[in-house]
């Protein structure tokens, strides 16, 4: 997959940091030594964080150079590396951090059933993980994403879409993974109403994240024609409000876990 494009993620920013802001809201922290933003992004989700816990050492990592180039910009006052979630692990025990934050972030790395158990261990005693992941999967956005990828001319270079995006647990699995070993966990499903100009800027949106596998896969030719296409249905699929915007329902699950002290 090509890099990530910061100012395209940042430019609904305020929308994509809203629920960062309320999974932090519910973190049962008043102190910590060591955060860490896993897929930090363009550093939004890590400034929270300094902002919260302004004496703590606070690291982000991402997978995309480009986002940490904008991170760093932004927080040079905070850590920033190059890793990938899948094996981030804090480099010594003495390094455990207090918070392990990952906001939208997993729903991109496979195999929580082995992830989820092993972030939560890597915390200090008395830490805490907080994840927020879209749960965005059989909305209109993503139903249509993985019906175009299905037909010609797109789908033989896109191949099998179900393969671009981790397959989600649902609430009650994340809490069966965590609740045997943690003091507390906190888990709760929010669907933010997001009021959008039109169909093109759902679209872009989405372009920004969930739809960024399917067209990354496109020769710039193909990629005009699925855009054009998944337009035209995304703006049948989201009908026009009483005061001339789209609705685009955002489904985003929460969990917050501590560990024992």
């Amino acid at each position: 997959m090509l890099d990530w494009n910061p100012a395209l993620y940042r430019r609904y920013e305020d929308e994509r940091t809203r629920p960062a802001q309320e999974l932090l809201a519910r973190v049962p922290l008043t102190e910590a030594a060591r955060v860490v933003d896993l897929g930090c992004g363009p550093g939004n989700s890590t400034e929270l964080l300094v902002n919260r816990f302004p004496k703590a050492q606070a690291l982000g990592t991402d997978n995309s150079e480009a986002m940490l180039v904008s991170a760093r910009e932004r927080l040079p006052q905070a850590r920033f590396e190059l890793s990938d979630i899948a094996t981030w692990a804090p480099q010594s025990a003495e390094e455990a951090p207090d918070l392990i934050y990952a906001n939208a972030s997993l729903q991109w790395v496979p195999d929580h059933e082995k992830l989820i158990p092993r972030l939560f261990d890597a915390l200090a005693p008395g830490g805490v993980l907080a994840i927020q992941m879209p749960d965005n999967r059989q909305e209109p956005t993503h139903r249509l994403m993985r019906a175009l990828a299905a037909e010609a001319p797109w789908a033989e270079r896109i191949g099998d879409a179900d393969k671009l995006r981790t397959l989600l647990l649902d609430l009650r699995g994340y809490y069966d993974l965590l609740a045997p070993r943690a003091a507390n966990v906190d888990v709760w499903h929010t669907i933010y109403q997001h009021r959008m100009a039109d169909a093109a800027s759902i679209v872009e949106w989405v372009r920004g994240t969930g739809l960024k596998p399917f067209v990354d896969r496109l020769p710039p030719d193909l990629q005009a024609s699925y855009l054009a296409e998944y337009q035209r249905r995304v703006d049948e699929a989201y009908p026009v409000r009483t005061d001339g915007k789209r609705l685009l329902a955002f489904p985003r699950m929460f969990i917050v876990a501590q560990k024992k002290a």
